[in-house]
């Protein structure tokens, strides 16, 4: 190892041209690091996209479920209207059918006894 500060093959440290003992270092980089950098720009701009897309799909997704619940919001008001009303039409209609059911039980009634009488002749 050329230095305590070594990190990889490509990195080591030296100390400054002005003293040994100086605190201050100098950094060399060799060639390889180059592609290493760049691989990882390209890994980053790629990370970077995806993000993009993601954040696309997400406020696209959002969007969607935000007019889901209003229409959602929209179908049950219109089915709790629907359903006052029907409630209301059975209240109104309800005693005619009551009526109804008696007419219909006194005309048959009415039948059978006009029947009755003529068999007996």
């Amino acid at each position: 190892m050329a230095g305590p500060y070594r990190s990889r093959e490509g990195l080591s440290t030296r100390s400054a041209a002005f003293g040994g003992n100086s605190e201050e270092f100098q950094v060399r980089i060799e060639p390889d690091f180059d592609e290493e950098v760049s691989g990882l720009r390209k890994q980053v701009r790629r990370l970077r996209d995806v993000a993009q897309d993601i954040e696309t799909e997400a406020k696209f997704q959002n969007d969607f479920l935000n007019q889901l619940q209003m229409t959602l919001i929209k179908a049950q008001a219109g089915v709790k209207n629907n359903m006052r009303r029907l409630n209301k039409s059975i209240v109104w209609e309800g005693s005619s059918h009551v009526m109804h059911v008696v007419l219909f039980a006194l005309l048959l009634f009415f039948i059978v006894y006009l029947l009755a009488k003529i068999s007996r002749r």
